[in-house]
């Protein structure tokens, strides 16, 4: 039997995302990382091994847009940051799905299709906990516990040395770039589009001429 999981998708406050985006205005930035977090739901929604996505957001705009596409959202965040965050949905969405594995998923992933998501959580279905860094493999874009396992996420800065030291197991696949290519500046969008990016990315790229 296929095991499922139950995805987190954390979405910040639109209003201060993407601040290392050099050139779109603080709208257009926002408009952007909202149009990123649609395209990494809508993939994590369209994988086999996805029981239930759960956007993990305070923001109205988000609340929204990601609900429209199906995903549950987890409002109410205690503070503190992205990895406690990231706790207070796991705790819900184990309330909701006891027997699924828990997954958190970067927001900004325009590029990343299913069935790379589907491969690498067949991956992490093999371990207590794990990981897959980013395309610098500085930090994480996905981190993945068990069922019956603690959820215990270090994202954020140096992530993937931090993982490691946690024990956590490091998901070592060539064939998933788009779960790697983040985007935080305008060299990791051009990496982006050319691997292929979703819809709601390419049509807000489109309207700003970017």
């Amino acid at each position: 039997m296929t095991l499922l999981w139950s995805v987190l998708v954390p979405v910040k406050a639109l209003e201060d995302a993407k601040t290392r985006l050099a050139g779109p205005d603080a709208a257009a930035r926002a408009e952007l990382a909202l149009a990123f977090a649609c395209d990494t739901v809508m993939a994590a929604a369209a994988c086999s091994r996805v029981g239930r996505v759960f956007a993990v957001t305070d923001d109205a705009r988000a609340h929204e847009a990601l609900g429209a596409l199906g995903a549950h959202i987890v409002d109410g965040e205690p503070g503190g940051g992205l990895n406690p965050a990231l706790g207070h949905g796991a705790e819900r969405a184990r309330r909701a799905l006891p027997e699924a594995g828990v997954c958190a998923l970067s927001a900004d992933l325009p590029a990343l299709r299913p069935d790379e998501l589907d491969r690498v959580l067949a991956d992490a279905g093999l371990h207590a906990r794990s990981f897959a860094a980013d395309a610098q493999g500085v930090g994480t874009t996905l981190y993945a516990a068990a069922p019956g396992s603690v959820f215990l996420p270090a994202f954020e800065g140096r992530s993937r040395l931090r993982h490691r030291s946690l024990g956590t197991v490091e998901i070592l696949r060539t064939d998933v770039p788009g779960l790697r290519r983040d985007v935080d500046t305008r060299e990791d969008l051009a990496q982006a589009r050319a691997l292929g990016v979703g819809p709601h990315t390419a049509k807000v790229l489109g309207r700003l001429g970017l």
